[in-house]
């Protein structure tokens, strides 16, 4: 396996990433473009997968967004979905560019917040020949109000009412927490155990993960909506990944958009005593989910141009 660290632009802004490529390819390989979720870095969990996508024979590109890690950006840790689906559009097309790639054979990976960006993708880009949402996040006003509960959306709102105040007379970005104990604080996901888990992963492997987000990043969630997207799916193999129960991302608007997918080439995948959070801190549990993944990117990306994968279509 061949590791390159790569570059290239989004709307302007300088995007970088990390290539990996199978060795012994005897010709271009199918790709698939990978992110992360809220406040993620490319080094967080991400090339636990791409390893072993690429040991099934296909590249996996995984990239910071804009304003994030590596990535450029003038407003750090600002986290915009519809500026995130547009650094994967350039990230596809970065992949279409290279000629260890097939282009015609390209796919797209997500998680958490970019789980739904895969539902996305998938309904809008005709670039993308198949997808993977892991726990993906479908309605970002309802899962606000259920995580915060409504008292908590009430200060959640109050405050971004007035950040939206003070940065219209100052031009600056108010911040807050990714995570906490919500006994301590506002923050953008009330758990705990989300902040133990990614301040472990930031010791361990991801340290230009920073556990905050502006203000503005979390009234842009709430008017993210990936649901209507799941119905325009009409061709495009798409696989869910959840975990049983999951009140983060919510489990039941999951299922409801894994339903409305009009493709049959799909599959729900639901992984047993699992929370959102052990996928991250319990490799047994990430074993699962990544290897689902990369059978389904093998039947339908890597394998559907070889010659058994056409004879059986005569």
């Amino acid at each position: 396996m061949k590791v390159e660290e790569v570059s290239f632009t989004s709307e302007g802004v300088t995007i970088r990433g990390d290539l990996y490529l199978p060795e012994g390819a005897t010709g271009p390989v199918a790709a698939v473009a990978m992110a992360g979720g809220w406040c993620y870095v490319k080094e967080l969990r991400q090339p636990d997968y791409a390893k072993v996508f690429v040991e099934a024979g296909m590249a996996a590109l995984i990239f910071d967004y804009r304003n994030l890690g590596a990535s450029d950006g003038d407003v750090r840790q600002h986290l915009d979905p519809w500026a995130q689906i547009e650094d994967y559009k350039s990230a596809l097309s970065f992949l279409e560019s290279r000629s260890e790639i097939d282009s015609d054979r390209l796919g797209v990976w997500g998680i958490s917040y970019s789980g739904g960006h895969a539902l996305v993708l998938a309904a809008i880009d005709d670039r993308v020949k198949c997808a993977v949402g892991n726990v993906p996040v479908i309605d970002g006003y309802n899962t606000m109000w259920r995580v915060h509960g409504s008292e908590g959306f009430r200060r959640l709102r109050s405050l971004i009412a007035d950040d939206r105040t003070k940065r219209f007379a100052t031009g600056e970005y108010g911040y807050m927490p990714m995570s906490c104990d919500p006994k301590n604080g506002l923050a953008a996901w009330p758990f705990d155990e989300v902040r133990t888990v990614f301040e472990e992963l930031q010791k361990t492997q991801a340290p230009r993960h920073e556990h905050r987000n502006t203000i503005a990043s979390v009234e842009l969630l709430m008017q993210y909506d990936a649901l209507p997207y799941a119905s325009r799916i009409t061709t495009t193999p798409f696989m869910m990944i959840i975990a049983q129960g999951d009140d983060i991302t919510m489990e039941d608007m999951e299922v409801e958009a894994f339903h409305q997918i009009r493709t049959p080439v799909k599959r729900l995948v639901v992984l047993p005593e699992t929370s959102h959070m052990t996928l991250y801190s319990d490799l047994s549990r990430l074993e699962l989910a990544s290897r689902a993944a990369a059978s389904w990117y093998t039947d339908h990306l890597v394998n559907i141009n070889t010659p058994e994968r056409l004879l059986t279509q005569i």
